[in-house]
């Protein structure tokens, strides 16, 4: 068990950081068994961010307390977020998913502030710090990748029941691990807040939702991929995420450089997504590059920048989660409004362009007329959605001769709604991108004490 504690807690905050993002490919598949509509379903991620963003802090408090054991405390956040991830797995309405999505935020808040402390415990300050950050990062980035396989492969309850394995044994791993020594109180106070790299980490995690759910939505929804061949796509992400650090090493930039590099990449491929001139996946491929090289650039470095040897760790950490995850409720809150009223403002033109194509159509007059009222009925009852017109023509009586006809009539149809759907995104995208530009002013813009620092120099150049 020694030798696997580090291992399992790395898991750990990797699998409640995926969770984040985790059911992202999940939803178009959450959407349609649960019978609910876009701007609910978005309440899967927003609950579990929204939760852990708020709880954070005050686990961190708590991991404070006089008398607090953090084997204990971190035990009893990993078992709430086991029990509550095999409870999403059963979950049979959207209520009760959402609201044990709550729950296991609240398990995860005190797995994740704990975790830090018991990896400092086995590893030391800097290396129990970077694997903590580490973790998160190579979990938030393949999250998305690994909930669309699972989805296709099983189904989206699969998501939450592979986690409880891990976390189960994470439980006695984190009892096993010797408690750090308390740490006075005046030494706790000695750290302020790192406000500039959190207030960064929250609007580039605001950005980065429209790469990880808004075009996962795109994908499956919009283009009619499967969740499997959209994990395959968005797996592009997370990989120029990690070929970024051996370019950053390349380079030899200064940290502060490389994040106002990531920032303007991750602006930039999302400019690019909002901007697709065909509803082809291997337009997505350069865009998503540009995003997951800013993400490599910008994440890992913001967070050791709020956590590097500032004390209580748990209290740093604890900012610093709050942070990404209000970020992300944030990015929700703001793109998915404007997603579902472009949408909406799609509609009558898809609906015109789609009744020209069926009146069109070398059908018989009374097959057009059914298609017609059947085409109806499914955009009348997805609405808010971007339908799937599939079913209307399932219901037609074709002969042999007709079938080809309607085969091609419903590819038209479709291409006509990926058109539409691509063009409901792009204001979400180019919002994400200014998101992702306010971040860069965050950090390009100087603090107090650079200005301090550049009054100084000024003043001296005057003197001499």
């Amino acid at each position: 068990m020694r030798r696997a504690v580090v291992p399992l807690l790395a898991v750990t905050v990797g699998l409640v950081l995926a969770d984040s993002a985790i059911v992202t490919l999940a939803l178009p598949e959450i959407l349609l068994e649960l019978d609910t509509t876009v701007t609910a379903v978005a309440w899967v991620l927003i609950a579990f961010n929204l939760v852990l963003g708020l709880a954070a802090v005050p686990a961190a408090a708590l991991f404070r307390l006089r008398g607090g054991s953090p084997r204990v405390l971190t035990a009893i956040g990993i078992a709430v977020f086991a029990a509550t991830s095999a409870w999403c797995a059963v979950a049979g309405s959207i209520d009760v998913l959402i609201a044990a999505r709550c729950l296991q935020a609240l398990g995860g808040a005190l797995a994740l502030v704990g975790a830090l402390e018991l990896l400092v415990a086995e590893r030391g300050e800097r290396r129990g710090v970077a694997t903590w950050v580490v973790a998160g990062v190579v979990g938030t980035a393949t999250g998305p990748v690994a909930g669309g396989l699972l989805t296709e492969a099983i189904s989206w309850e699969a998501i939450f029941v592979v986690q409880v394995p891990f976390a189960v044994l994470a439980v006695p791993a984190a009892l096993a691990v010797h408690a750090l020594p308390e740490i006075p109180e005046t030494a706790a106070d000695r750290s302020p807040v790192a406000v500039r790299p959190n207030l960064t980490l929250a609007l580039l995690s605001a950005a980065l939702t429209a790469a990880l759910f808004l075009l996962v939505l795109l994908l499956v929804n919009g283009w009619r991929q499967s969740p499997a061949t959209a994990a395959i796509t968005v797996s592009v992400v997370p990989l120029a995420a990690l070929a970024a650090a051996p370019l950053a090493r390349l380079t030899r930039a200064p940290h502060g450089v490389q994040v106002v590099a990531g920032s303007v990449l991750i602006a930039g491929g999302l400019a690019a997504l909002a901007l697709l001139p065909a509803a082809h996946l291997g337009w997505t491929v350069a865009p998503q590059a540009l995003v997951g090289l800013g993400l490599g650039l910008t994440v890992d470095r913001l967070t050791a920048q709020a956590m590097d040897l500032r004390l209580p760790r748990v209290r740093h950490a604890g900012w610093t989660i709050g942070a990404r995850h209000l970020g992300v409720v944030v990015g929700l809150a703001i793109l998915t409004p404007i997603f579902t009223a472009d949408l909406r403002d799609a509609e009558q033109p898809a609906t015109e362009a789609i009744t020209a194509l069926v009146l069109d159509a070398p059908l018989e007059p009374q097959l057009r007329i059914d298609l017609a009222e059947a085409l109806g009925r499914e955009l009348e009852g997805q609405r808010d959605q971007i339908p799937d017109l599939g079913r209307a023509f399932d219901a037609l009586d074709l002969t042999a001769a007709e079938q080809p006809v309607a085969d091609q009539l419903e590819r038209d149809l479709d291409a006509q709604l990926e058109r539409a759907a691509t063009r409901a995104f792009r204001d979400s995208f180019l919002a994400g991108a200014g998101l992702a530009l306010l971040g860069l002013l965050s950090v390009a813009l100087p603090g107090r004490r650079q200005q301090a620092q550049v009054q100084q120099a000024r003043r001296q150049e005057a003197e001499a």
